[in-house]
């Protein structure tokens, strides 16, 4: 579709997106084309944009979404960075969500596609008349170069409480849309390997989740390049603790006695339970020099999840 075929149907009324779409990619070279098109393909009466973040790739990734760019200037948008700034701590999803300017957000890295041509017109109209939902998700599959991938990713297929958003259920990733309540992103994510959690999180002190099962499902491609894909069972696991120890902190900052309590009493059963103790204090000493994450390391010396 050309970029006039796209925003014929929004309407004209709306001079902002509704919906930012924020992909982050990085030397996806072989399969950004493939995510774009999923964006480009929604049908929508409400304009949309693409935010779509190359972090410094050494592949083709940057030069075919300069293609797309030129052809769809009204609505992709890329941000190109000069060198890899994962590798320098930056978190990814932090960065990209400081371009937002949609009333809701969509989350789809560049390796992975949706195939529903209404998903974002679905999930935004029932977030527009369900005001006590925060975030909306679907179903996805699991593939390969081999094909469809039949595994259970662990993802919520139902409905969430705000409650259980708050205790980071897993949702998938790249399914999600939910409202952009971010006017500045908490600083403890930056000590939380997994964003993704710590987002899910902080959403449930907005609302609840919608699990919306007429949506395609979307594509979720595992491959050796992924990040998280290379890590081993330990390291996930270990990660999964730095996130809980991250959210720790963040709840003891907003005084919810509840939920502190929840992640302080997981912690506790997670290193003892797998001798985690040792990835706590690896946490600890590399994370030491930030305000933030000091603050993290206080408050886990006080719960006595540190000595």
């Amino acid at each position: 579709m050309t970029e006039n075929e796209i925003t014929g149907s929004w309407n004209p009324s709306l001079s902002t997106p509704i919906v930012s779409i924020c992909c982050i990619t990085y030397n996806h070279g072989n399969y950004i084309a493939d995510a774009l098109r999923g964006f480009l393909a929604q049908q929508t009466d409400f304009p949309f944009e693409i935010l779509i973040r190359d972090d410094a790739s050494s592949d083709q990734t940057s030069d075919i979404i300069q293609e797309y760019a030129a052809k769809y200037p009204r609505i992709i948008k890329p941000i190109y960075e000069e060198t890899n700034t994962f590798s320098q701590g930056i978190k990814p999803l932090a960065a990209i969500f400081k371009h937002a300017a949609g009333k809701y957000i969509a989350i789809c890295e560049g390796d992975d596609y949706w195939t529903d041509p209404k998903k974002l017109q679905i999930q935004v109209d029932f977030l527009e008349k369900n005001p006590e939902y925060v975030i909306t998700y679907h179903n996805c599959h699991p593939f390969n170069e081999n094909g469809i991938i039949h595994a259970d990713l662990g993802g919520a297929k139902k409905d969430l409480e705000a409650i259980e958003l708050q205790q980071s259920t897993p949702i998938f990733t790249l399914t999600t849309c939910f409202r952009n309540i971010f006017a500045s992103y908490p600083n403890e994510d930056f000590c939380s390997p997994f964003g993704d959690l710590f987002l899910w999180s902080v959403l449930g002190n907005y609302g609840k989740g919608k699990y919306i099962d007429t949506i395609q499902p979307a594509m979720y491609r595992i491959h050796d390049g992924g990040i998280f894909s290379k890590k081993s069972k330990q390291q996930k696991y270990e990660m999964t603790l730095m996130t809980d120890a991250a959210l720790l902190t963040y709840y003891s900052r907003l005084q919810n006695e509840e939920i502190k309590k929840f992640y302080k009493n997981k912690m506790l059963t997670s290193w003892i339970l797998s001798e985690s103790y040792s990835a706590l204090l690896r946490f600890a000493l590399q994370y030491q020099k930030n305000r933030w994450k000091r603050k993290i390391i206080s408050k886990l010396k006080k719960f006595k999840l540190l000595k």
